[in-house]
């Protein structure tokens, strides 16, 4: 197995993505993290995305991968709940740009619904096997949005009919599916009827070499350049319901009184229309809390500043109402910075409650703001979760370590249908 086309549509996938932008954040770090650890261990690798507004066709990142981008939808941006009417289109191109340039696969590797719907098409095409991450699965996000819109106005935005029913297309007929979570493979084998020898759990992971502790001393001038406080709470992400970052801010009352030093820092969201939208309404939340002068607000934090800022807070929570993983927070803790996260994923059922990390249900403001106090009120407790956060971090979540293991699983969906087709 030498070769992987390697397939993500949604977002801004580039060598350097634009992290933050619409539909661009774990899942682009992901794939791309992926990419290089492949092209690091000697394979070949395409990684193909969607080209649009005036993206180049190609990002040589080394002499073994390559983003490339295949034009289709037009130029402007589509969000991906909306990809399933461009796909076929994708499917079409896509296949064209390889036959034209010659290009040979050992194996399709697809991430989330809509490039697995159309990765499976193309690997049939080619003839070739099929792996595929789902990242999030459309029943999970369906039962997990609780009432705050509609089942009509729910549909219109998701499009979770659309959605389930090409997820199902895509488990069922894919060669294997790795799934971030525990909870997933659940999921899939008893809502989506996947058997479970096709099916099995690789976390996400960081980039060790990026992300990791350093010492007190250095980290008060850390704080200093990024005007963070040593008795901060950091919430950091892309600015989308699911985040929960309304919930958040409606546990941040029971967080100041009992630490009234305490401030959020919130680094969410970007420059988009929808971001600043997003933005105005939590403001208009933590006024009706009465917390507005209680928040920093820090818009887009760049790459190269992301483990600093991760560093210089006291605590980092995720409130996510639903989080597949969750790889903020292992960014987070690889840079000693205890977490504090949502029940409502995988990450919750890995963690050593209380040694390293705490998790809370942010549907349940006192509960929420309860626990992102527990490490403030008890620097022992903090510092306890500190290092075995860390400890944690880089020994179950390092990216070389993690390719390796999905090189594993491609070989042998290789081989067993290389079996298959010699019976026929």
């Amino acid at each position: 197995m030498k070769s992987i086309l390697m397939i993500s549509l949604h977002g801004y996938v580039a060598a350097n993505p634009e992290l933050g932008k619409p539909d661009t954040g774990g899942q682009v770090v992901y794939v791309l993290e992926l990419a290089e650890r492949f092209s690091r261990l000697g394979k070949r690798v395409d990684l193909v995305t969607r080209q649009f507004e005036d993206q180049p066709e190609y990002d040589h990142v080394n002499e073994n991968y390559d983003v490339w981008r295949i034009p289709f939808g037009g130029k402007n941006f589509i969000r991906k709940e909306d990809m399933h009417d461009y796909l076929k289109k994708f499917v079409t191109n896509t296949l064209a740009a390889i036959k034209k340039e010659n290009k040979k696969y050992d194996v399709v590797y697809s991430h989330y619904w809509d490039a697995g719907w159309a990765g499976q098409k193309i690997a049939e095409e080619l003839a070739i096997c099929h792996v595929h991450t789902p990242h999030s699965l459309g029943w999970w996000k369906q039962h997990t949005m609780g009432s705050d819109m509609d089942e009509k106005e729910m549909e219109q935005t998701y499009r979770f009919k659309e959605r389930i029913r090409k997820e199902y297309f895509v488990y069922q007929m894919c060669n294997f599916v790795i799934a971030t979570t525990l909870p997933q493979v659940d999921l899939l084998t008893q809502q989506y009827d996947v058997l479970p020898r096709n099916c099995s759990m690789i976390p996400p992971g960081i980039d060790e070499n990026r992300f990791f502790p350093v010492p007190s001393k250095e980290n008060d001038k850390i704080r200093l350049k990024y005007d963070i406080e040593p008795s901060d709470v950091l919430a950091l992400g892309r600015m989308a319901h699911n985040k929960g970052y309304d919930l958040l801010f409606n546990a941040l009352p029971t967080l100041f009184e009992l630490c009234p030093e305490a401030k959020l820092v919130a680094a969410i969201g970007g420059d988009s229309k929808q971001d600043r939208d997003g933005i105005e309404k939590l403001k208009q939340i933590a006024s009706e809390m009465g917390v507005m002068d209680k928040i920093k607000w820090k818009n887009y934090i760049a790459d190269k500043d992301l483990a600093n800022v991760y560093r210089s807070a006291s605590i980092f929570a995720m409130p996510s109402r639903y989080e597949p993983f969750g790889m903020v927070a292992i960014e987070a803790m690889a840079c000693g910075t205890p977490s504090v996260i949502t029940v409502h994923g995988g990450l919750c059922d890995l963690i050593d409650f209380g040694n390293q990390g705490l998790f809370a249900d942010p549907h349940r403001p006192k509960e929420f703001g309860a626990m992102m106090a527990m490490p403030i009120l008890y620097p022992a407790l903090r510092n306890e979760m500190s290092v075995e956060g860390a400890r944690f971090a880089r020994r179950n979540f390092g990216w070389t370590g993690i390719a390796k293991r999905m090189l594993n699983i491609f070989a042998s969906s290789i081989n067993q249908r290389t079996s298959e087709s010699n019976i026929y």
